[in-house]
């Protein structure tokens, strides 16, 4: 009986960790294919943040910009959520951009005086429905810059 039990734990956790894998695939493929064309005219920092996340979830990412340099900050996702918050803060967790200001806007373009690491902040916000499970789908924020 304990082997039996111990079978059945290790398929579940095999198949947990194989949905989780999945998952961040197809949403690494959602930041690729959808939200990377976000940054047109700006070029492509090469790296992709995306992760699966529920109504009500929050996630944050912290990355160093350079000074004199011109960057586009992109945020998506699925249709299936709410419209995306996202905001930017420096050290001092002063907010420098929200886009709730900004009618949800998925980029905001920006340069900084001086070098310094900002952090971003994702909510998918929840709609409020009890009656309905919450959604979940793909968030990605995708980084570009101008090429002088």
């Amino acid at each position: 009986m304990k082997r039996v039990f111990i079978l059945l734990l290790f398929i579940s956790a095999s198949f947990f960790v194989l949905s989780t894998q999945n998952s961040q695939a197809q949403c690494k493929g959602f930041a690729k294919n959808v939200c990377k064309l976000e940054l047109v005219p700006f070029t492509h920092d090469g790296n992709y943040h995306a992760a699966v996340l529920t109504e009500g979830e929050e996630a944050e990412l912290y990355k160093t910009f350079y000074s004199d340099q011109e960057y586009r900050v992109a945020v998506c996702g699925s249709d299936n959520l709410p419209e995306i918050e996202f905001k930017v803060m420096d050290a001092a967790q002063n907010v420098l951009y929200s886009n709730k200001d900004h009618d949800f806007s998925k980029t905001w373009d920006f340069k900084l005086e001086s070098s310094q690491q900002l952090k971003i902040v994702v909510k998918v916000p929840s709609r409020g429905d009890k009656s309905k499970e919450p959604a979940s789908g793909c968030v990605a924020i995708m980084f570009g810059f101008k090429v002088k």
